[in-house]
């Protein structure tokens, strides 16, 4: 079963705490159709990512999938200068570790307030996503920063993700 950028952002949100939400639920916080939520899962769990049965996720296979096969699966990289909603290195929680003098790369967004070089989110309700739920924002945030950093910034971004699931884990 191959896999599609929209079950990178469907495995944060239940990696956030989600499992418990039905598919309306995430759909209406994600801008994902059910359907969509329902494939996705169903997907995870064919992947070993989420536990049969459920929706919740196998921590420790979510964090090597998101560590070290997103970047290749859904690489990233730099288009356009448009005006967006910050991302990567560029965002929270990454931003306070990078002083840069380049434009940021942000998600195109029509209510995005930085100017900067163009990524393309993992799924086009990214940035609706994002704005209202910090915690995911973070998340998306730090995997684009794998996605397309370099060296620095993905290594920083590893260990923030790691340490976001394995406290989340503890929780």
């Amino acid at each position: 079963m191959i896999s599609k950028s929209l079950d990178v952002v469907v495995l944060l949100k239940l990696l956030l705490g989600s499992e418990g939400k039905t598919y309306s639920q995430l759909s209406k916080e994600l801008g994902i159709s059910a359907s969509e939520i329902h494939a996705a899962v169903r997907r995870s769990i064919v992947a070993g990512l989420v536990q049969a049965g459920s929706m919740t996720p196998v921590r420790r296979a979510a964090a090597e999938y998101l560590i070290s096969g997103v970047r290749y699966a859904f690489p990233a990289s730099q288009g356009r200068v448009a005006r967006g909603m910050p991302t990567a290195h560029a965002a929270p929680p990454l931003v306070q570790s990078f002083a840069s003098e380049e434009l940021p790369p942000v998600w195109p967004d029509p209510e995005g307030t930085v100017k900067g070089y163009a990524i393309e989110p993992l799924y086009d309700s990214v940035p609706r996503a994002a704005r209202s739920d910090p915690a995911l924002y973070e998340l998306l945030s730090l995997v684009d920063a794998i996605r397309m950093g370099r060296a620095r910034e993905r290594k920083l971004a590893e260990e923030e993700l790691r340490k976001r699931i394995n406290h989340a884990d503890a929780a």
